[in-house]
């Protein structure tokens, strides 16, 4: 389990324990968080769970694959070098105190 810090743009905060084998995405549906609308379910495909990953954070993430650096330039809000998609984020123990960003818009 990990404790996940989502972060909206109005500065409200929701902190939640995230089970593994779940995603940072699953996370935030599974707990009732707006902001990650998910569309494809998980799949890399829609760009709709982009999260911006806090620029102090020392969790370790799992190296981007291409397929997630690709659609992480159709996104609604622009890129950043923070940009990850929350569904190609799995809880681990190693995610415990990450801290998102969740950006203006999904789509």
């Amino acid at each position: 389990m990990a404790k996940i810090t989502y972060q909206h743009p109005n500065g409200t905060v929701t902190v939640v324990d995230v089970e593994a084998p779940n995603t940072v995405m699953r996370g935030a549906k599974l707990n009732n968080i707006d902001g990650i609308e998910a569309q494809c379910g998980g799949s890399a495909q829609c760009g709709t769970c982009h999260v911006y990953v806090d620029e102090a954070s020392t969790v370790v993430l799992p190296e981007m694959d291409p397929v997630e650096d690709d659609v992480l330039y159709g996104t609604a809000c622009e890129r950043s070098e923070h940009s990850r998609l929350s569904c190609q984020l799995p809880v681990t123990e190693a995610l415990d105190g990450l801290l998102v960003h969740l950006p203006e818009a999904q789509s």
